[in-house]
C-alpha cells in the first residue's frame, strides 16, 4: 500500500511541527511522521532566538546581532524578517501559554542550576521569576526532586542579581514514592487531591502552607516547574492567593513539563491545520529519479510502506537527535544520504578543552539560499528535499541559545518554499 501526500515531513520537533503546519496553511495535502517521542518533552521550554555570539555577554537584542553571525549560519540562510515571522507564528499558535512577544529584547530567566538564561520567548508560568523583576525571591526544592536543588540555586543566583534570593527544600504534602515523577506530583497539584478529608485540605493548600512558614520577607516564590500539568495557571492562583505573592515556575530538564504542554500544544496546531500525523516508525530509505525524491520507506516493522509525496521536508534532529549520526567513519545523514561536511582528519572534530568553541557542535548539512541540502559540489542534492532545524550545520545551538529559534525561522522557510514548489510545476 502507497501513501500519498503533497508534502511530508519527517521529524516531529519544533522544527517539523512548524514546518508541517506552515505547509497544510499553504493548501497541501501534508503528513508528518516521527520515529520518537520528539525533543521538547526533554528541554526547558524556553524558546530562545540568539542569547550569545563571540563573548559571555548575553546579547540584549538578537535582531540586531544576526546580521553579524557567519554567512554559513541559517539565520542568514532565511534573513531576519523570517525569524520574526516564525516567531509571530508561535505566538499565534502559544497563545496564553507563553509571553515575550512585546519586545525585541532577550528576557533573563532563571535556570534550575542557579543561572540566568537570556531567551526570547518564555512560559506564561515563568513571567514572574524574570530576573529583570527586582524583587526578593525565594526557591523552593522538594526532597523528591533531586534535579532541582534550590538552596544551591540560590546561593548562585544571589551572586549575580541586584536582589535578594533564598532557597529552601520542603518535603511534598502527601505520601509520595522517594523516586515520584515530577508528573505525578503535577496531577496531584492539578486535581487538588485531598490530603485531609476531615478537614479537606487538598494539595495546593498543604503546599502553601509549608512555603508560608518560610516565606519571610520573600516577594515572589520560584518552585521547580511542576506546578500542574493541565492547568498551570489555577495552581499558580491558588498558591498566590494563599501565600499573598506571585509565584512561578522555574525551568526544568528532561522531564520538562513546560516541554510538554508546548508538544501538547503543537500537536493541537497540527490537527487543526489537517496534518495527518504518523509516529513510532522510522524513515528508513528512498527511491529517486532524475534527482527528484519519489518515495520515502516508513519501517512499520514486518514492512517498508512507501510514503510518495510532491516534496519533502527533514527535520530529524541533529547529533543529538540521531537527525546526524557519526562513528569512526564519519559523521554522515542517515535517511537520504545528504552530504555533511566535516574535516578528514577526526582530531580537527574537536578542541582539547571541553569549552572551547567545538567544531562537531557545528556539523550539519549546507544548504542553498532554499533550505536544499547541498552535496559535495555545492549543487541541491534533490530538486523536492528541504531541510530544517538542527540537521542544519553552521551553528552551535547549545553555546548560541539559538536552537528553538533556528527551528522555528527555518522550519517556516522550509514548510513554505515546499507548499509553494507544488503550485509552481
Amino acid at each position: 500500500m502507497a501513501i500519498e501526500d503533497d508534502v511530508l515531513v519527517i521529524g516531529g520537533g519544533l522544527a517539523g511541527a512548524t514546518a508541517a503546519i506552515v505547509a497544510a496553511r499553504g493548501g497541501a495535502r501534508t503528513r508528518l511522521v516521527t520515529h520518537k517521542e520528539n525533543t521538547l518533552r526533554n528541554a526547558s521550554g524556553l524558546v530562545d532566538v540568539l542569547g550569545y555570539h563571540g563573548s559571555d555577554e548575553p546579547i540584549v537584542e538578537p535582531f540586531e546581532a544576526i546580521p553579524d553571525l557567519p554567512d554559513e549560519h541559517p539565520y542568514r540562510t532565511v534573513g531576519v524578517d523570517a525569524v520574526r515571522e516564525s516567531l509571530a507564528l508561535f505566538d499565534e499558535l502559544t497563545e496564553g501559554l507563553y509571553e515575550g512577544g512585546h519586545t525585541d529584547v532577550n528576557a533573563l530567566s532563571p535556570t534550575y542550576g542557579g543561572r540566568i538564561k537570556p531567551t526570547s520567548r518564555y512560559p506564561t508560568s515563568a513571567a514572574a521569576g524574570l530576573a529583570s523583576r527586582a524583587e526578593d525571591t525565594l526557591l523552593v526544592g522538594f526532597e523528591v526532586v533531586t534535579g532541582f536543588d534550590a538552596p544551591l540555586a540560590a546561593e548562585r543566583l544571589d551572586a549575580s542579581v541586584p536582589f535578594d534570593v533564598r532557597g529552601v527544600t520542603v518535603r511534598f504534602p502527601g505520601e509520595f514514592r522517594a523516586d515520584a515523577r515530577v508528573t505525578r506530583l503535577a496531577k496531584a497539584l492539578d486535581a487538588d487531591e485531598l490530603l485531609d478529608r476531615e478537614n479537606r485540605t487538598g494539595t495546593r493548600e498543604a503546599l502553601a502552607d509549608l512555603v508560608a512558614e518560610h516565606l519571610g520577607d520573600a516577594e515572589r516564590v520560584g518552585f521547580p516547574a511542576l506546578l500542574g500539568d493541565h492547568d498551570p495557571g489555577a495552581v499558580r492562583e491558588t498558591l498566590e492567593a494563599e501565600l499573598g505573592v506571585p509565584v512561578f515556575e522555574v525551568p526544568m530538564g528532561p522531564p520538562s513539563l513546560p516541554g510538554m504542554r508546548l508538544e501538547d500544544r503543537l500537536e493541537e496546531a497540527l490537527d487543526a491545520e489537517g496534518v495527518r500525523v504518523e509516529s513510532g516508525n522510522p524513515a528508513v530509505d528512498y527511491t529517486e529519479d532524475e534527482g527528484r525524491i519519489t518515495s520515502v520507506s516508513i519501517d512499520r516493522g514486518r514492512r517498508e510502506t512507501p510514503y510518495h509525496a510532491d516534496q519533502v521536508v527533514l527535520a530529524t534532529g541533529g547529533l543529538v537527535g540521531k537527525g546526524i549520526d557519526s562513528d569512526r567513519e564519519g559523521i554522515s545523514e542517515p535517511v537520504f544520504d545528504c552530504h555533511v561536511p566535516q574535516p578528514e582528519e577526526r582530531y580537527e572534530w574537536f578542541h582539547d578543552h571541553v569549552f572551547d568553541d567545538q567544531p562537531f557542535a557545528r556539523f550539519g548539512m549546507d544548504t542553498d539560499d532554499s533550505l536544499r541540502p547541498l552535496d559535495s559540489e555545492g549543487e541541491p542534492e534533490f530538486s523536492n528535499l528541504r531541510a530544517a532545524g538542527a540537521v542544519l550545520g553552521g551553528y552551535d545551538l547549545a553555546r548560541e541559545k539559538s536552537g528553538s529559534g533556528v527551528s522555528l525561522a527555518t522550519g517556516l522557510v522550509a514548510g513554505r518554499n515546499a507548499s509553494e514548489d507544488l503550485t509552481t510545476q
